[in-house]
Formats: C-alpha cells, structure tokens, sequence
C-alpha cells in the first residue's frame, strides 16, 4: 500500500468549498487538473511525510506556536470528505501560504536540522546514515521552499490530502 502527502496548488477563484470537488481535485490526472484550474503545481511526500513536519514543527504534538512552521506540511483548516474512513483535506488560504512561504524562504536548513536530528536519525541503525538522510530532508526543504514561494507568487491557496 502506498502512501502520499499531496499538495496541490489552487487559485482562489478556482476553489470550490466542497469535499467533493477538493476529493476531484486529488482523483484527477495533472493534464485534467491544469485544464480545469488552469495550471497545475503540486509537491508529493511521501510515507515519511510526518518526518517532514517533525522537521518544522518539533516533537509532537506540535511543540511549534501556531503559524507557518506548522502550516508547512499538515496546516490547514480540515475539511472532511463525505466517507468519514478517508482522512480530511486541509486547505491553506492564500494569505497563510504567503506567511507558510515567506517563513521557508527565511528558515535555516541547518538550524532545523539541528533542532530535529535526534528524531529524525532515530529510525536508522546505521550510524553512517546521516549524511544520506540530511540530503533527503535537505531536499525536501528546497522543494517545499520552491513550491510555496511561487505558490504564494501567483496568489494561490493550497489543497493538502493523505492520498491512501
């Protein structure tokens, strides 16, 4: 079974307050996302995606305040699909990417990692493991700076969902 953190960049007037339509959002191919909302951005996590938010938020439960360093990967007002056994979708508006944006684009890569390593290497035996692992969430990091800068850019909200 695979898992996947999507998120997937929407215009505001786009955006429909629907569970369903948010459910077509995440079911639909990129071609036919770009077409219906006029222009596709999207960044995927994958199983590991808590990791990730452990990297911006802390030790859970969110040790973080409130805000943009635990908007980055699972922030977002919920909105729950129709099935109550799938997991709700989260929806950034375009004001809180921009704020999500402008924190990535000034945190430091290393002081987070520095922060969170202890967790974050636990998982690994290995103890030559690290320099693969920081590249990872390093990589990670540039992405989701990427993502929610041109995002914040265009002036888009973000639609998250746990794609089981």
């Amino acid at each position: 079974m695979s898992m996947y953190f999507h998120l997937r960049a929407v215009p505001p007037s786009a955006l429909r307050n629907s569970a369903t339509w948010f459910q077509r959002l995440f079911e639909d191919d990129w071609d036919i996302v770009r077409e219906r909302i006029g222009r596709h951005r999207e960044e995927v996590l994958d199983r590991q995606y808590l990791d990730v938010e452990l990297l911006y938020s802390g030790i859970p439960p969110n040790h973080a305040p409130d805000g943009p360093p635990t908007d980055v990967v699972l922030g977002g007002r919920p909105v729950f699909p129709p099935n109550p056994s799938l997991p709700p979708f989260l929806l950034l508006t375009a004001a809180q990417v921009t704020g999500v944006a402008g924190y990535l684009k000034a945190a430091d890569f290393d002081d987070l990692w520095r922060r969170a390593r202890p967790q974050l290497l636990r998982p690994y035996i290995a103890t030559d493991a690290e320099p693969e692992v920081r590249g990872l969430f390093a990589a990670t990091h540039r992405d989701l700076t990427a993502f929610y800068a041109q995002t914040a850019e265009y002036g888009d909200a973000v639609v998250k969902w746990l794609v089981i």
